[in-house]
């Protein structure tokens, strides 16, 4: 917008193209073809096949993408409903009180979450909340993590939202309950759906403090890859990347399409 001439614009948009082609497609094209790769030692890849990718739909690897998506679900679900909770609740609060309030949601993602992990484990290792060594703690770990994200998209979207149609509601007589179930939440029906993607999302690929945290019987999928990139193995590690893409991708399509759907009605 700030270019008028035609070659300005063409050249901003080169650069854009260039720089989103070396810093988001190119890492992610080369993850995916190293997946169907045998070897890699030259400029291109080389005996490509379904080798790496087998080996990521069996066994151990595919059960970690049962566990990455269990976990991405309950701790989404756990993330939304407190997120709008929160938000729900501080609504009408004074200032004040709305700044700690955001401030606190955000804790988590202002410091490096390996300490989150930490935080936990310590926190969680003995009676009465005995949770290490169990799933629970891992899909407390994601929640905590997520939480902030699925906060602020309901609190954004119901600061956008005119406040007369909950009038409206009210003065008709409805009840608190009813305004919130009838007329608020189905407002909110696309920043829940966008809260709950990102949520799903970004449990998906969590990984710092999943490595402090998880069990042996309930080890995600990052916490395997990078198992495996550890050991070297490389294109094993990429291709269960590959497939940590794509099931998050459906995931997204999936989401949206409940969301789009709800919006409808």
């Amino acid at each position: 917008m700030l270019f008028w001439s035609r070659g300005g614009r063409w050249a901003v948009w080169t650069i854009f193209a260039v720089v989103v082609l070396v810093v988001f497609v190119a890492p992610i094209a080369t993850v995916v073809l190293a997946g169907f790769a045998g070897s890699w030692t030259g400029p291109l890849p080389s005996h490509l096949g379904l080798t790496h990718m087998g080996d990521a739909l069996s066994g151990e690897n595919v059960a970690s993408l049962s566990v990455s998506l269990q976990t991405a679900i309950i701790a989404g679900a756990l993330a939304l409903i407190l997120g709008t909770w929160a938000a729900l609740a501080i609504r009408d609060s004074a200032g004040w009180l709305r700044r700690i309030t955001d401030a606190v949601f955000h804790v988590p993602i202002a410091v490096p979450s390996v300490a989150i992990g930490l935080g936990l484990l310590i926190s969680f290792n003995s009676r009465p909340l005995l949770l290490g060594g169990t799933k629970w703690i891992v899909v407390v770990a994601h929640t905590v993590l997520v939480l902030a994200f699925a906060f602020s998209a309901v609190s954004s979207a119901l600061d956008r939202l005119d406040p007369a149609y909950r009038q409206a509601a009210e003065s008709l007589g409805a009840s608190p309950l009813r305004v919130l179930t009838r007329v608020t939440l189905p407002l909110l029906l696309p920043a829940l759906g966008a809260a709950a993607g990102l949520s799903v999302a970004l449990s998906m690929g969590e990984l710092g403090a999943t490595v402090m945290v998880y069990p042996a019987t309930w080890k995600t999928l990052p916490v395997t890859i990078f198992g495996l990139s550890d050991r070297g193995d490389v294109f094993s590690a990429a291709a269960c990347t590959t497939i940590l893409l794509v099931t998050t991708m459906l995931a997204l399509v999936l989401l949206g399409r409940i969301r789009s759907r709800a919006v409808i009605r």
